[in-house]
């Protein structure tokens, strides 16, 4: 467990013996997203993971807090100056904010269906009223059911469903805790690592034309269609996405 500011969370390292590479999990799930990953990447490079806050075994938060501060924290803590930043989803909005606010500390950017702080995402009135169909407080399974709905297809498994249902509980129990940091819309061409951006064209449609745009801004950056994919590709295409890790650790 490592304090970032007030609270702690529950963090992984290897310690194996290449370059750090650390990776941050959707908001959508916790750390155990990349379990098909981690004994290939090991092998080869120091792994660094942790469960956000509220997430998986990280306990929620008690006071405001910034996804980018605790990466920044555990970081720090670990003592890595520089690593290779694989994140998903929410994971991956925190590596883009990370390489905006300290670039000398990321190698490069590995983005998988990132989403992305400050950007314009457009309203949905149906969706929001099925969460609010759930009630306040929503329930843990209604809330997994919502996500399942949006951000996978086909039948949702049990590692797909405790992804669901350990991001519904820190949704939950987090409140109104989490701060955003900067928007980086707008600050995406300042970025200057080495980036490569998974996709799949069964994720999300606003997600993807965020992505979209996520690529055409960032200067160089290479985009990977996953055919079929849907927003959890560490668990859907994991020999894909460790094989774009390697390629981008060196």
């Amino acid at each position: 467990m490592l304090q970032v500011g007030v609270g702690t969370v529950w963090a992984e390292d290897t310690g194996g013996p290449g370059a750090p590479v650390v990776l941050l999990h959707p908001g959508i799930g916790d750390s155990r997203v990349w379990d098909p990953i981690v004994p290939r990447l090991a092998a080869r490079y120091r792994v660094i993971r942790y469960d956000a806050r509220g997430h998986g075994m990280s306990p929620p938060a008690t006071a405001p807090y910034t996804l980018l501060d605790d990466l920044i924290r555990v970081l720090d803590q670990l003592e890595v100056p520089q690593a290779t930043l694989v994140g998903c989803s929410q994971g991956g909005a925190s590596a883009i904010d990370l390489a905006l606010a300290q670039p000398q500390r990321v190698r490069a950017l590995v983005l998988v269906s990132p989403g992305l702080n400050g950007y314009p995402w457009p309203d949905d009135p149906e969706l929001d009223a099925r969460f609010d169909a759930l009630g306040d407080p929503p329930d843990v399974e209604g809330l997994a059911r919502v996500a399942q709905g949006i951000w996978t297809t086909g039948d949702a498994d049990d590692t797909v469903m405790a992804q669901l249902r350990s991001a519904a509980k820190a949704w939950i129990a987090n409140g109104d805790y989490e701060q955003k940091p900067p928007p980086a819309f707008d600050r995406l061409g300042a970025i200057a690592a080495p980036s490569v951006l998974l996709i799949g064209d069964q994720d999300h449609p606003p997600l993807i034309e965020c992505d979209e745009a996520i690529v055409a801004r960032i200067p160089g950056c290479r985009k990977i269609d996953v055919p079929g994919g849907d927003h959890l590709l560490p668990l859907r295409v994991p020999g894909l996405v460790a094989e774009t890790i390697e390629e981008y650790a060196g």
